[in-house]
This record gives C-alpha cells, sequence and structure tokens, in this order.
C-alpha cells in the first residue's frame, strides 16, 4: 500500500534501522505528527510473554503525570451514597438497572470509560457482550470496580489508562499529544515502563519487553531500544 507524501516525508525523520533511546524517538515522533489535528502518541510493546497462559498475563492501570490529552467520560455503576460520590467527583453518567437498556437496546455508548461497585457487578455483568469487546468493561485489576469511586472517577480523569496484553502479546497504548511537550511525553512513557516493569509475572521468561515502538496517529513507528529499559 503506497503512503501519502506527508508520511513519506516524516518517515524521512527516522533511521528505520536504528534503536532509539526514548527521549530521542519520541521527539522524533512529535515532529512527524504534522496532521491538522492533535495527534495521539502511542506506545506498542512487544512483550516475552505468552497471554495463553494465566501465569503470564499482565493486566493493570497507571495514572500518567502529564494525562493523555483527552476529555475522559466516565460512566459509573452505583446506588445511594456511591452514586452521589460519584457525581461529585465528576462522573458525566451515574445509574443502575435503567441504564441496561439504554445500552443494549438503543447502543448508547456516549462513554469513555465505566466504573462499578461490587455489588453492581452482577448487573454491569448483562453487558459483557457489548462492553467486553470494546474494553469498557469494569475490572478489579484497573481499579475500576471498586468501592471507591470518587478516587476512580478522579484518576481516570487525570490520566488513568490501562494497559494489557492483547492476542498477539503486545501491549498498546496512548501516552500523550503532539501538543504535548517532549519531556511530558517522556515522563508518561518512563511511568508506563515502570509500572509494566512491576508487573512482570514470576512465569516470565528470557527478554520480558521485546520490542518497544513509539508513533503517532498518522506517523511512521519509531523503534526504540528495549536494553535500555
Amino acid at each position: 500500500m503506497k503512503k501519502g507524501k506527508r508520511y513519506q516525508e516524516a518517515a524521512k525523520l527516522r533511521d528505520k534501522t536504528n534503536l532509539y533511546e526514548a527521549p530521542e524517538a519520541l521527539a522524533i515522533v512529535k515532529k512527524a505528527a504534522s496532521a491538522k489535528f492533535d495527534e495521539t502518541i502511542e506506545a506498542h510493546l512487544k512483550m516475552g510473554l505468552d497471554g495463553r497462559h494465566a501465569d503470564q498475563q499482565i493486566r493493570g492501570a497507571v495514572v500518567l503525570p502529564h494525562g493523555t490529552g483527552k476529555k475522559v467520560r466516565v460512566l459509573v455503576f452505583a446506588k445511594g451514597d456511591k452514586a452521589d460520590e460519584a457525581t461529585a467527583a465528576g462522573a458525566e453518567f451515574v445509574g443502575a438497572e435503567e441504564l441496561i437498556p439504554k445500552i443494549q437496546n438503543e447502543g448508547w455508548l456516549d462513554f469513555d470509560k465505566v466504573v462499578a461497585t461490587p455489588n453492581m457487578m452482577s448487573v454491569v455483568g448483562r453487558l459483557g457482550r457489548i462492553l467486553g469487546p470494546k474494553g469498557l468493561m469494569p475490572n478489579p485489576k484497573a481499579g475500576t470496580v471498586t468501592m471507591d469511586v470518587a478516587k476512580a472517577v478522579k484518576e481516570l480523569k487525570a490520566g488513568k489508562i490501562e494497559y494489557r496484553l492483547d492476542k498477539t502479546n503486545i501491549v498498546h497504548v496512548p501516552i500523550g499529544k503532539a501538543s504535548f511537550t517532549e519531556e511530558q511525553l517522556a515522563e508518561n512513557f518512563q511511568t508506563l515502563i515502570d509500572a509494566i516493569i512491576k508487573a512482570k509475572p514470576a512465569a516470565a521468561k528470557g527478554q520480558y519487553i521485546r520490542s518497544a515502538t513509539v508513533t503517532s496517529t498518522m506517523g511512521p513507528g519509531v523503534k526504540l531500544n528495549p536494553a535500555k529499559f
């Protein structure tokens, strides 16, 4: 597939054969992001894990120091005082069983993250087929199934991201926007790497992070040297 002129120009900024250190790679990606919108900067990490084995799974969440640059709309499934706490913390949508038909029958999905109190998970479970494939299902490991809904909402608004191994044993996560400074991107990236290294399963063998690439929405990928992590 032929790439556009803008992409080809951006690709000249990096040496395909080189493995860069994170700050330099992020500077190249930022410079290459020349679209008319504020491109998202993403990290893609190929892990030395086999996700088919439960003891080699990694899944968790981390608050990026500079956020993701994206406004996050939060839906909270809670009742009573917990519903009030979620509203006070800034959740856009708060409710219980009455939201089920709206999502199931009307296809309402005007939210980016879902939080639920543990006692609401039997209700939320009915939405598994809809929320699951979209990565929206609340999960205790990601801190989105919790009694402290206020903390969960505030962290998501502040730039908490979830990381998990996909079927090809790669972790894909946003680490900011092209409008961020190089320092902000580098700090966000390092925070992510620190969290993933801390989450290393005991069953992991060999090189843990096999390869790493950073890229913008429309730009070329820049490879990092994983030995430097």
